[in-house]
């Protein structure tokens, strides 16, 4: 995608996730900083949702941008959810959201609510990119194939039809699993043409998007942008691995790693972006943070030089697949 392209000067975006306030509630000054230090620092592609904090962060996203002009930057958000007035008991990743009722819903009516209310709350006129928001077995357990069709016959045809009218630019599936993605990409019309992958083409976990899902993107021209790069922050330590409690051996695996890397005088933040935009498919990574120094690390770990030696030892010990593409 051409728009997304031109947008990224270090192949880096923001993810926006961290400032709906998840986890813990972030400062509005402090995520004011996230955003402004990340625009300060070249970034040109930022990515929202209105499941974040019911849609506290692209409020956010929306306050800091609007002071740039429109056409310096590229702006992804999402739909599946739209919000009420009536409030209701927050719980989960985003318990200390704003507490406005979302609904989730994948309809045709329900997609054209969802981007008007996100136009408003980012104070822009026009989106460039819009995913199809968590249709997805983690969230919907056995029920999202029905909630699949829904989407199918609802929000795909939306999308796709303000993809040919120059509305947006391109549209896809937002999800936490590959299946979901796989199976949009086998429709024989209304499919996506850029999807957001979080948390399954990592440094951590990455095999069965290598077997499946990334094959099937390059062989149809399909662009992908990497969300959760370092697994919620288990890659650093983090208490979190895919939005779960870190188990023991995800811990485990991560201490194996982080040994292996100071070996090589190599920082994993380094060797986590840069393996998940080595892929040819991969356009953009969009790690997301609630602080602003990270913000300027992510975007000089991009660049860091990485020894092969590294790679090859990673390999050895099975921590990387040997059919990933490599940044050597």
């Amino acid at each position: 995608m051409k728009s997304l392209e031109n947008a990224l000067k270090h192949r880096v975006g923001l993810g926006t996730a961290p400032l709906g306030n998840m986890f813990r509630d972030v400062p509005e000054e402090e995520a004011r900083e996230v955003i402004q230090t990340a625009w300060d620092q070249g970034v040109r592609y930022f990515d929202t949702a209105p499941f974040y904090g019911a849609g506290l962060a692209e409020m956010r996203v929306g306050n800091v941008l609007s002071a740039y002009n429109r056409d310096d930057y590229v702006l992804s958000t999402k739909v599946g959810r739209y919000m009420e007035e009536e409030a209701e008991d927050k719980e989960g990743l985003f318990e200390h959201g704003r507490n406005n009722k979302v609904i989730t819903d994948y309809s045709a009516d329900a997609t054209k609510r969802s981007i008007e209310q996100s136009l408003e709350r980012l104070q822009t006129d026009r989106l460039d990119i819009v995913f199809v928001h968590d249709l997805s077995p983690d969230f919907h357990g056995d029920e999202w194939v029905g909630k699949f069709e829904e989407a199918r016959i609802g929000a795909f045809r939306v999308l796709s039809q303000l993809r040919e009218e120059g509305v947006i630019k391109g549209w896809g599936l937002g999800v936490n699993t590959t299946e979901p993605i796989e199976n949009a990409m086998k429709l024989e019309e209304n499919r996506p043409d850029i999807n957001l992958s979080a948390t399954q083409y990592t440094l951590l976990q990455h095999e069965h998007a290598l077997e499946r899902m990334m094959p099937m993107a390059e062989e149809q021209d399909v662009d992908i942008v990497i969300g959760s790069p370092y697994n919620s922050g288990a890659l650093f330590g983090g208490d979190h691995f895919n939005y779960a409690p870190a188990s023991s051996e995800i811990i485990g695996r991560v201490n194996q790693l982080k040994e292996i890397a100071d070996k090589y005088d190599v920082h994993l933040k380094a060797a986590a972006l840069q393996f998940s935009t080595a892929h040819p498919a991969v356009k953009s990574v969009i790690p997301g943070s609630t602080r602003p120094d990270r913000i300027k690390e992510d975007l000089e770990m991009i660049q860091k030089d990485i020894p092969k030696e590294f790679w090859d030892e990673l390999i050895n010990r099975g921590f990387v697949s040997a059919s990933a593409p490599l940044p050597i």
